[in-house]
């Protein structure tokens, strides 16, 4: 069975469908189609999205699913003439809220993702910091990281720091182990001092294996005796110098980058 889902926005559209995936991806046996609409803030473009959800209606027969974050109440009421199963995020809570608080909500558009909030910057330079220093480059600025995660090639790194910043507003850094790392009995040079900022990822070694042979396919580095003999050391590394490590195995992003937050105790750092 498949269903088709509407996001609909006068912003990015990013808050609907986070929370749309996120509900529908409890029912694994249906397949959704998801249709995008960021940015619909004219009744011209809501008539045309009526009307595309009503063909599909009268094209598929069965309602489309509709997930909708619009501030304006006049197209908010528009859209939902059309024929679909209607989900509106922000009316849901905002009247409860309004009464909680005892003031009505301003109605602009796009306050959570506003490039003139303070978190804006704090994110583009979080971001800006993992790119920098990605790799083990940039190693001298290893003293402004909220965090420096440590472990073999592609174990998660990178995606987990690039995630750490744009989500939480961390500057992640990230040093891979190499060869020459394995044979010590303290940490590499370059992140030994700062301990106490360091997190471990550690993968299982076939996982690894499958990993780096679509990158490298029939070479040593994708070999499964040198990914077993990279987690190995990895792995008691982090025990010798008393290392919190995290394995990325079956993990997502999301997840990986939630644990360590809450292992390291970091805090976030936008709102």
């Amino acid at each position: 069975m498949e269903r088709t889902v509407f996001i609909v926005s006068d912003h990015t559209g990013l808050t609907a469908e986070s929370v749309a995936r996120s509900l529908l991806a409890q029912f694994e046996t249906v397949r959704f189609r998801y249709v995008t609409r960021p940015f619909t803030d004219t009744e011209e473009e809501v008539y045309g999205l009526v009307y595309e959800i009503n063909s599909i209606f009268e094209r598929e027969q069965v309602r489309p699913i509709v997930f909708s974050t619009l501030a304006n109440p006049v197209l908010n009421d528009q859209l939902k003439t059309a024929p679909a199963l209607h989900f509106d995020l922000f009316r849901t809570y905002l009247g409860e809220l309004e009464r909680e608080l005892g003031q009505p909500p301003t109605g602009r558009v796009g306050r959570l993702h506003s490039v003139s909030d303070n978190s804006y910057f704090t994110r583009i330079d979080a971001v800006d910091f993992a790119l920098a220093t990605d790799d083990g480059l940039g190693d001298r600025h290893y003293q402004m990281a909220d965090v420096i995660l440590i472990g073999v090639s592609r174990a998660g790194k990178t995606p987990t720091c690039l995630f750490l910043g744009l989500q939480y507003g961390l500057r992640a850094a990230n040093y891979p182990l190499a060869e020459d790392d394995f044979e010590r009995d303290t940490l590499p040079e370059p992140v030994k001092a700062y301990k106490d900022k360091i997190f471990g990822l550690t993968i299982n070694p076939a996982r690894l294996h499958q990993i780096r042979t679509q990158r490298k396919p029939n070479s040593q580095y994708a070999s499964m005796e040198q990914c077993e003999y990279e987690v190995r050391r990895a792995e008691l590394l982090f025990k010798r110098v008393g290392i919190q490590y995290f394995d990325t195995t079956s993990a997502s992003i999301e997840e990986i980058a939630t644990n360590i937050v809450q292992s390291a105790g970091l805090k976030r750092k936008i709102g």
